[in-house]
């Protein structure tokens, strides 16, 4: 779906947004109220599903209303103190879902023109042709959308909102449903196009990959509120709540006392829990006895069968395999160490290789940059 009229016009103008409203799903309710900046560039808007993220995206581009706020990108949209709502289709909005609607019986350049009616035909065909062009799709310019591939039709749904040059772009996971290099190609072509045009662009997505690879600047949503935000280094690769950390995947996930500060080497000594497991992690502004949680991803963490030698890893601790669990293609090892319980995500191949069962005695290997340190 796009909110993209013709003549739309794209701007530098910072995408402003303040909104209350109340949210309303089968699973709960609760108050959207968020404040918050979107400069020219992509911005990510993270969060677990049900937290709001699509209800701030159709306020913006004018398909639901907030109850109260203000929202303006080169001009306002909708102020409710001045009793102010701008249709959908005058707010120059650029808007892609991963649901496409491309209309089934025009081909993929007539697609792109449609939204450039007040154009003559010859420039309708010279921009739709350039964008075409710039997302590397002008060969599929005769046919239609049940004759290409879903990448392609990903691709001519963004040029068709994008050729209306947009004040700002809403993205609501467009790309969920492709495989990782088109998804790549894709996000390729899309920072290309934003490199020459600076607009906001509001990128909501699950993916870690994509908030990694694409944002400039993270927004963490959860339950109608911003509980986190900025670069996604600072967010993302060191978490200082615990939502942000699941949000991330960190499946491990303790209480822990600081027991010891190594500022010669930048780290510190943990204790997890009540049990005798320390762990050294990186060193943060605190004191000897402060208490924190770590949170580590069960991706990054090591197994061995035999005691490590000569490892890098500063942390290697003894357990004895509780269960395995496969998801798929991932083993998810269970260990117990001392009475402190670690998940390991493991390859078919390494179970196989290592004879991994109940009962096995094993050691963890951490490496100290995978604890990241969140505030209790």
């Amino acid at each position: 779906m796009e909110v993209t009229p013709a003549n739309a016009g794209a701007g530098n103008s910072d995408l402003e947004v303040r909104l209350s409203k109340r949210f309303i799903n089968p699973e709960h309710s609760f108050d959207l109220d968020v404040h918050f900046r979107v400069k020219p560039g992509f911005t990510i808007l993270f969060g677990s599903s049900g937290a709001g993220k699509t209800t701030v995206l159709d306020c913006i581009a004018g398909l639901s209303s907030p109850d109260k706020g203000h929202i303006a990108v080169g001009g306002d949209l909708f102020d409710s103190n001045r009793q102010l709502n701008v249709p959908a289709w005058r707010r120059h909005i650029g808007y892609v879902i991963q649901d496409l609607a491309l209309f089934p019986h025009l081909t993929a350049q007539e697609n792109v023109a449609f939204g450039l009616q007040a154009l003559s035909t010859a420039e309708r065909q010279t921009r739709s042709h350039d964008m075409l062009r710039t997302f590397r799709i002008e060969h599929l310019h005769d046919r239609r959308p049940v004759q290409i591939s879903g990448g392609e039709r990903q691709r001519v749904a963004l040029a068709r909102t994008l050729v209306t040059e947009p004040r700002a772009l809403l993205l609501d996971e467009p790309l969920a449903a492709l495989d990782r290099p088109t998804k790549s190609h894709i996000l390729d072509d899309l920072r290309q196009w934003n490199e020459s045009h600076r607009v906001p662009v509001l990128y909501v997505t699950h993916s870690t990959e994509e908030v990694f690879g694409l944002g400039e600047q993270v927004i963490v949503m959860e339950a109608g509120r911003i509980i986190a935000q900025g670069p996604p280094h600072e967010v993302m690769s060191a978490p200082r709540m615990e939502t942000v950390a699941q949000l991330l995947g960190l499946e491990n996930i303790f209480d822990a006392t600081v027991t010891w500060l190594h500022e010669a080497r930048g780290t510190m000594t943990c204790r997890l829990g009540a049990g005798p497991v320390e762990l050294e992690t990186p060193l943060v502004r605190t004191e000897i006895g402060s208490k924190l949680r770590v949170g580590i991803r069960a991706g990054d963490l090591l197994l061995s069968t035999e005691i490590p030698h000569g490892l890098s890893a500063r942390n290697v601790i003894p357990g004895i395999i509780s269960r395995l669990k496969q998801r798929d293609v991932i083993i998810s090892t269970f260990v117990d160490c001392n009475g402190t319980p670690f998940e390991v995500h493991l390859t078919l191949a390494a179970r196989e290789a290592l004879q991994l069962a109940p009962g096995k005695n094993v050691w963890v290997v951490v490496k100290t940059h995978s604890c990241h340190l969140m505030a209790l």
